[in-house]
């Protein structure tokens, strides 16, 4: 979100911008660690677009993606953290050729992992932030904004998944595809498999302050 990368550019040092296509990178030192961060935009195309930039222009050598999306599971409510250990696409269906709901075709992989240094590092940095509950699971993406409780029900019966949003698994594809490690964290901001909801203008500094909490903390212990 914007309003994350707001917090990210108040503390970057020597900053410099870098466009590509109608995307800003900031590439900078923060917290420790030399580092380019974007906005990847809504949606899995773009979100995907953009992680290919990261790849062959930029060379990271990590990636960690913080953003939001909706509770699937009936325990997680807004303002609680997703940290992704596997990332599926919901609305890839090519069941027609025997294939699971999920797979996309000709792939060698169901689902996308986190790489595990990162996911422990995750983890730990969740462990100095202990006023946030904090999950760690399953993120599937689709090109849809779910908000019907009977759709929700579904992912978490098909998919056992945390949350939803729609770019955590295309950004996870392409981090897989280019070999490079990575690990997703998602703040809450609604849950409609348990009725939770919070007012976006209300969950946004919640949200920001979670997710950056965290990142920093990774940061300073990498």
């Amino acid at each position: 979100m914007n309003e994350e990368l707001e917090v990210l550019l108040k503390d970057m040092k020597n900053q410099k911008e870098v466009k590509r296509n109608d995307l800003t990178f900031y590439e900078g030192d923060l917290w420790g660690q030399h580092v380019v961060a974007v906005v990847s935009g809504v949606g899995k195309v773009n979100a995907a677009s953009c992680t290919q930039i990261l790849a062959s222009e930029f060379n990271v050598k990590s990636l960690i993606n913080i953003g939001v999306a909706g509770g699937v599971s009936k325990d997680i409510y807004p303002g609680d953290i997703v940290i992704g250990d596997t990332y599926v696409q919901h609305d890839v269906d090519a069941s027609v050729f025997g294939d699971k709901i999920g797979q996309i075709p000709r792939m060698d992989v169901y689902d996308f992992k986190a790489d595990e240094k990162l996911l422990n590092l995750a983890k730990d940095a969740a462990k100095n932030v202990p006023e946030v509950k904090t999950y760690v699971g399953r993120i599937v993406s689709g090109d849809q904004f779910i908000a019907d409780s009977n759709k929700v029900k579904l992912l978490d019966e098909e998919f056992n998944a945390k949350a939803v949003e729609m770019e955590s698994a295309a950004i996870a594809q392409v981090a897989y595809i280019n070999k490079i490690p990575f690990v997703i964290i998602r703040s809450i901001s609604d849950n409609a498999n348990n009725g939770a909801h919070m007012d976006y203008k209300e969950f946004i500094p919640v949200g920001v302050k979670n997710s950056t909490s965290i990142l920093k903390s990774m940061f300073e212990n990498m």
